[in-house]
């Protein structure tokens, strides 16, 4: 075969939509595989899922645990990926093109799709794109109906309370004009009490974090009611401090102070970068801006919970096109290295800036992995976030000026 002829059943994206609209919810993949095949002469396909820690890809079978990954750094599948752009590998016996997986800024996985020797693949990379992210956008919505794509991207099994904070938590990243995000977990199959959690309306970006106490389902269920009592308040149309108000009061009537969680809340304006801010406990933010790493100072209140009609207010401060913020928990600025020096005091300046040039789906992975070597090999003493965000502004819109 040395060339292609598109049929004229599908065609493009879609065609591809209304052929998956149609399938079962766990023969989605079957179904592309399908339309690979029959219009653009496809020889094979796989797909392959990002595992919960986001280093590896997982290729999605019929029965989970039972087949090699490969990593979501390295290799043609990871430049993919990583890079989150087609990538062509030739070969003497044919083509296979990588594609990423991703849907909304959430990166999925790798869709690789093989061709025979001499076909030409170069005016079928558009095509093959908009299949690809047809299938992503019915893996989000499959999901709901099928456990099939979550038991892919299981690398082993989680713990209970890793199940219930994962199914909490709104993606890992998420891409819009005004702003890019992403987050990461560790350790990503036994987390305890962190979280995070972001919604964005036409006008605004709420974005949390939290560190919950405690570990295991208790830690869990604490972080879950919190999150939820957020939610409901937000959803009602509540400002950033009723939020705050809500589900303290919600944590305080069930737990009666015996449980308190540390949450940092924010509200960012897409229009003006203007970002009302709850600091409630121990998460804590950095800013990256012209070159220099910098704590952002707030005024700490008390953590959610801890005592009955707590009243929060908000600080302000504005972030510019440009910035980066980069939101932890103690999990990570208080990892002691061995001479007892905390992690947030040097070492994450460096991190930061050492990490500039990647996207923000990519900070929070990155800044993880070097916590081990900073312990110096001691085993972690509690779980660990990161949320990383870049701040574009509001196309046409003006940025405003100053801020701290």
């Amino acid at each position: 075969m040395t060339g292609v002829v598109r049929g004229e059943g599908v065609g493009g994206g879609g065609g591809v939509e209304r052929v998956l609209r149609g399938a079962a919810p766990h023969e989605v993949f079957e179904e592309v595989r399908g339309v690979l095949a029959r219009e653009y002469g496809a020889a094979g396909a796989e797909l392959l899922m990002a595992d919960y820690a986001s280093a590896r890809l997982q290729p999605v079978t019929a029965r989970p645990f039972t087949v090699d990954s490969v990593s979501a750094f390295n290799g043609a599948e990871g430049r993919a990926f990583g890079a989150q752009e087609p990538h062509v590998v030739p070969g003497a016996s044919g083509t296979t093109v990588h594609l990423p997986v991703t849907v909304r800024g959430d990166r999925l996985g790798v869709l690789s799709v093989r061709f025979a020797a001499g076909v030409p693949v170069g005016g079928l990379l558009g095509p093959l794109q908009d299949v690809a992210d047809a299938l992503a956008h019915e893996i989000l919505v499959a999901d709901r109906d099928t456990d099939f794509f979550l038991q892919a991207r299981r690398a082993r099994r989680l713990t209970l309370a890793a199940e219930m904070q994962w199914q909490l938590l709104p993606g890992r990243s998420c891409s819009r004009p005004e702003y890019d995000l992403g987050a990461q977990l560790e350790p990503a199959y036994a987390i305890f009490g962190d979280s995070f959690d972001w919604s964005a309306s036409a006008d605004h970006l709420t974005l949390t974090v939290n560190n919950g106490m405690g570990e295991g389902v208790e830690a869990a269920l604490l972080t879950s009611l919190a999150v939820s009592a957020l939610r409901n308040a937000r959803r009602a149309g509540l400002g950033l401090a009723d939020q705050a108000a809500l589900a303290d009061q919600a944590l305080y009537g069930h737990y009666q102070g015996r449980q308190h969680l540390s949450m940092l809340l924010l509200c960012f304006d897409l229009d003006t970068g203007e970002v009302e801010v709850i600091d409630a406990g121990s998460p804590r933010l950095w800013r990256l801006r012209g070159g220099a790493v910098e704590p952002i100072g707030l005024e700490a209140q008390l953590p959610l919970g801890m005592f009955e009609d707590t009243v929060y207010t908000c600080q302000r401060f504005r972030v510019l096109p440009g910035d980066r913020l980069v939101l932890l928990s103690d999990g990570v600025y208080d990892v002691l290295s061995p001479a007892g020096e905390p992690y947030g005091l040097h070492a994450l300046t460096r991190a930061v800036l050492n990490t500039r040039l990647l996207p923000p789906s990519q900070v929070p992975r990155a800044l993880l992995e070097e916590l081990p070597g900073y312990r110096g090999g001691v085993d972690a003493a509690d779980d660990a976030m990161v949320v990383c965000l870049d701040w574009h502004g509001r196309p046409g819109a003006g940025s405003g000026s100053g801020g701290r």
